[in-house]
């Protein structure tokens, strides 16, 4: 193991730690109630094992090509695999083989093939319907008007189960307002679904806001691993 880099992650987890625990602490909650999760896309499998030594075991992809092979070098650890990327419908079977939860459910197709594809290898998956917060078709996501639909597909599809919602703050908007939407749109949908109490919102720039506004889960790459570099296979 490269302890120099085992250092650089240790510190950038002790920072991230602190900054979660202080937005807890402003928004009246305890630490307990979010979940880190360290998106490690474009960094090696190393990297995993260093941050699951250092007890971080919630770990988030976005491409299924190096999540698949990541997953299958650490299949030794005890690790939730988070798939927080567009999700391609070709590429569900592969995705169920190793994710527990996939964040960014935002059609009906993806959710007849995500059941599908669980029934067939006997998992079930958790699911969370993306909210587009802004009107940017590339960056994914259901239509807030669409969500509570979506939702109720989730919950009556076999092999999968409602986990909440995902959100990724718009590009020029303060975001706090566009979380305290995303937080409305959860409780409209919890009403209906009690279970469905995960909140997944905020990265390295903006967990406080998030925090702030509800979220359970983060989603912390840049503040724990460093700036990314191209991947290189």
């Amino acid at each position: 193991m490269d302890i120099a880099r085992k250092q650089q992650i240790a510190a950038g987890l002790a920072e991230v730690e602190t900054r979660i625990s202080a937005a807890c602490r402003a928004a009246g909650r305890s630490r307990e109630e979010v979940t880190l999760i360290a998106v490690t896309k474009t960094y090696p499998a190393e990297d995993v094992r260093i941050l699951a030594g250092l007890g971080v075991t919630e770990v988030g992809e976005n491409r299924d090509q190096e999540a698949a092979e990541k997953a299958r070098a650490c299949a030794d650890l005890p690790l939730t695999w988070h798939f927080v990327g567009q999700l391609q419908t070709n590429k569900v079977r592969s995705v169920v083989g190793y994710a527990d939860l996939i964040h960014s459910v935002d059609r009906s197709r993806l959710v007849a093939a995500i059941g599908r594809e669980a029934v067939r290898a006997g998992r079930e998956i958790g699911c969370l319907v993306q909210v587009a917060l802004d009107d940017d078709p590339g960056r994914g996501g259901a239509r807030p008007a669409d969500v509570p639909g979506l939702a109720d597909e989730i919950a009556a599809t076999e092999g999968v189960r409602l986990g909440g919602l995902m959100a990724v703050a718009p590009l020029g908007e303060e975001p706090g307002k566009a979380f305290a939407r995303l937080r409305d749109l959860a409780l409209a949908v919890q009403a209906g679904h009690p279970g469905a109490t995960i909140i997944s919102a905020g990265m390295s720039g903006d967990l406080a806001e998030a925090v702030a506004h509800g979220a359970t889960h983060v989603r912390v790459g840049t503040a724990l691993l460093g700036r990314r570099k191209p991947f290189v296979r």
